[in-house]
């Protein structure tokens, strides 16, 4: 589904990204690793419109993609979440989800003035998808929460919930499981696997938590100093030797020990 090609993002003489190629095959969910500064996330923000590439090509189902802004891309089905979750803390947790489908009529003065009855319809079939997402989710019961008021792993299955408001191809996870407690993180595990599974979505994602990984992802693809170092299951990478070196010095083994 995608294609990266000899990609670079430079920032002055810094090389974030530094001739990095990898394909994430649709159906799959792809595990993107490596230590801290390998250049995962400007990556995955080259990727999804967020920064340009200095130079390379990234390619979504064969259409070029290099370069396109981040609602182009939503309108074609590539969504991502971030490490950090950006929810509307305001607002409540079904507002959240209902406000995401883009070309609303309730969003021109026109038809909110004249075309009321369409605006209502609109609206009650969101809530009812919405009310979907939040029951697949099994956070049914915070509905009408603040979305401020969520602890950070509740916010992070609502984020993931935003990406089933509309029809995704591929969704791009910047560590998900990044301060979630043990039990939310199982939960957040079991949506994304349920979602490929069922519903047919590509996921790549960005984590440290190589329990996590091994649990989902097939194939793992390993980062450092901004190149594609290594690919393949997690068992291959846990024991290639330059991937151990590369990640901590100590190793994946010892911070899977420690774990």
């Amino acid at each position: 589904m995608i294609r990266v090609e000899n990609l670079h993002r430079h920032f002055g003489g810094f090389r974030a990204v530094d001739g990095a190629s990898l394909e994430i095959a649709t159906g799959s969910i792809t595990g993107l690793v490596g230590p801290n500064g390998a250049g995962k996330t400007t990556l995955f923000n080259v990727i999804a419109g967020v920064l340009e590439p200095t130079s390379g090509r990234v390619t979504m189902d064969g259409e070029d993609i290099t370069g396109l802004p981040p609602h182009v891309l939503f309108g074609k089905g590539l969504l991502r979440t971030f490490q950090i979750a950006h929810e509307f803390s305001s607002m409540t947790c079904r507002e959240n989800l209902m406000m995401v489908p883009g070309g609303q009529s309730g969003e021109t003065l026109w038809n909110a003035w004249f075309h009321r009855g369409r605006i209502a319809q609109e609206e009650a079939a969101l809530l009812k998808k919405a009310d979907e997402v939040l029951d697949f989710l099994t956070i049914s019961h915070l509905k009408d929460e603040k979305a401020g008021n969520l602890s950070g792993g509740q916010k992070k299955l609502l984020e993931l919930g935003r990406t089933m408001m509309v029809d995704a191809k591929i969704v791009f996870l910047d560590e998900v499981g990044a301060g979630v407690n043990r039990t939310l993180l199982n939960t957040i595990g079991d949506a994304i696997l349920r979602l490929n599974r069922e519903r047919g979505y590509t996921f790549c994602m960005i984590e440290h938590d190589m329990a996590f990984i091994g649990r989902l992802c097939d194939p793992v693809i390993v980062m450092a100093e901004g190149k594609v170092l290594a690919e393949g299951t997690i068992q291959e990478i846990k024991s290639n030797e330059a991937v151990i070196e590369a990640y901590l010095g100590t190793g994946l083994k010892n911070k899977e020990a420690a774990s």
